[in-house]
């Protein structure tokens, strides 16, 4: 398995999406109306201005906390198979969590974890 494999990979993901894609064509009736165009918001309508301008300090904290819930992905292997592994797998992740505290030290020292 080398670089052939990842070729045949993406053309076979690309034949794939593409021949889903032209087989809804050829398949659905196209049809256009009003309502295909508006923008879905739970079934009610919306009335006056839709765009609302959000307070960035909400995304921050939101991507904050994707940073810190992904991490947790990581150590579950890593507890699997630590015991096996030994010591490296000790210094490793240690490593992995203190450069997970400094990110986490700089989100609080920017301010991004002040809820709003």
């Amino acid at each position: 398995m080398g670089s052939s494999s990842l070729i045949v990979l993406i053309i076979a993901a690309i034949a794939f999406s593409g021949i889903a894609i032209l087989v809804s064509r050829f398949v659905l009736k196209a049809t256009t109306n009003k309502q295909k165009g508006e923008p879905y918001e739970c079934g009610i309508p919306t009335h006056g201005k839709t765009l609302v301008q959000l307070n960035v300090g909400y995304y921050l904290f939101a991507l904050i906390f994707l940073v810190f819930d992904v991490e947790l992905v990581f150590l579950f292997p890593w507890a699997v198979v630590a015991k096996s592994v030994g010591w490296p797998a000790l210094v490793e992740i240690i490593i992995f969590l203190f450069i997970l505290f400094m990110g986490f030290l700089y989100a609080h020292k920017k301010g991004a974890l002040k809820w709003i």
